[in-house]
């Protein structure tokens, strides 16, 4: 999987991605991820890639052509992104549009950080195929996003979390928010684990599994829910059954 990145901070990008499973990932050629400083684009000794707005207003505006050379010198795999507020929203159904690209011809997709005020408006028109958004907040730059995109699909690419099925079976893969998890011990502070969790009955295991992960998803997160076209059948006789054990209590405090 290729991923390039266009930024005037690389070393943020580079530091960052020189880690956990994102630098393991490179390590073993599972993620080719590319990081371009958008001042090599520059064409005078300063290397300046803004400038102030025509128009007047406060602040600069990164440059169209120092963005166009960066680029075309490059010829990154397409799409290539700009990290922008009028981006399609990033969701999972997206990374994983993101992931399929690795099988195109180009091998991946590309992300453009933008800076400053924004970017001058000819690079969204001409040069870019598209916008991403990270939501609808407002951040210093491009940077930060393009690491929210990088670490969501690179976890996806086979190989990348070492268990292929993790990443099948967390929040939003199925539409849900993630039933609750646990580990050693089984009590804690006279907490204790589920007891179907430690029964070693897989079908009760897994019943019990999807049941907290719907109540959780229509308890915080309905949209969810509402968004994939309400409770099928199946899952409504789950609720109404009941699960093997009651599902904890959220924001418990000490005992």
């Amino acid at each position: 999987m290729r991923v390039d990145v266009f930024t005037i901070f690389p070393e943020l990008l580079e530091h960052y991605c020189e880690g956990s499973l994102l630098g393991r990932a490179r390590r073993q050629g599972l993620l080719d991820l590319r990081v371009h400083d958008l001042r090599a684009g520059a064409g005078d000794p300063r290397r300046s890639v803004d400038d102030t707005p025509f128009g007047g207003g406060a602040g600069m505006v990164l440059g169209v052509a120092p963005i166009f050379a960066a680029v075309e010198a490059v010829e990154p795999p397409r799409p290539l992104y700009l990290l922008g507020p009028g981006g399609r929203r990033l969701d999972q159904h997206l990374v994983e549009e993101l992931l399929a690209t690795g099988d195109s011809p180009a091998g991946g997709f590309s992300l453009l950080c933008g800076r400053y005020e924004g970017v001058d408006q000819r690079v969204a028109d001409h040069l870019v195929d598209g916008e991403l958004s990270v939501g609808d907040y407002v951040l210093g730059g491009g940077e930060l996003p393009a690491l929210v995109v990088i670490e969501a699909v690179a976890r996806l690419v086979p190989g990348v979390m070492g268990n292929d099925a993790s990443a099948l079976d967390e929040s939003f893969s199925s539409g849900l928010l993630e039933y609750p998890q646990y580990t050693r011990p089984a009590v804690f502070r006279g907490w204790a684990v589920p007891e179907v969790l430690l029964s070693g009955d897989h079908g009760r295991i897994a019943r019990w599994r999807r049941a907290t992960a719907l109540r959780r998803t229509l308890e915080a997160r309905p949209d969810l829910v509402e968004a994939a076209g309400g409770l099928g059948d199946d899952d409504r006789r789950l609720l109404e059954e009941g699960s093997d054990e009651p599902s904890p209590s959220p924001g418990a405090g000490s005992p």
